[in-house]
């Protein structure tokens, strides 16, 4: 399971709030995957230059199809500012018809509490999914 483990691309003030952000991505079929993982990492690069972002990581389970981001920025609009940039924006666009799930969660932080855990963003993924069912 390949992993980017969390990169501090900013670091945030101390008495900074996050706004953290994670994801959980399914690919309809395994044939997608070396596409999606390829557009992954050209989306990592993208984060490390992102203006607002404090830090971010992915995990890639490639024989599931699933692949999981955690990023923390200084704003709800820093991340909408990331993703309506490209090369984001055209990846979204491209790989969309390619997914069979995507889910997202946000919640605020104390930025002194960065890195937050890969287990807390599972687990309030999975909270978030339970709520929808």
């Amino acid at each position: 399971m390949p992993k980017l483990p969390w990169t501090t691309i900013n670091p945030a003030a101390p008495t900074a709030e996050a706004v953290v952000m994670a994801s959980r991505l399914e690919v309809r079929s395994l044939r997608h995957v070396p596409r999606f993982f390829w557009f992954s990492l050209a989306s990592w690069r993208q984060a490390r230059r992102s203006p607002g972002a404090f830090g971010a990581s992915l995990i890639a389970q490639l024989g599931r199809g699933v692949f999981w981001t955690l990023s923390a920025w200084e704003s709800k609009e820093a991340v909408y500012a990331y993703a309506k940039a490209e090369p984001h924006n055209s990846i979204m666009k491209r790989l969309r018809p390619t997914m069979r799930e995507s889910q997202f969660v946000f919640w605020t932080v104390p930025a002194e509490r960065l890195p937050v855990s890969w287990e807390d963003a599972r687990a309030r993924l999975a909270e978030e999914r339970a709520r929808q069912s």
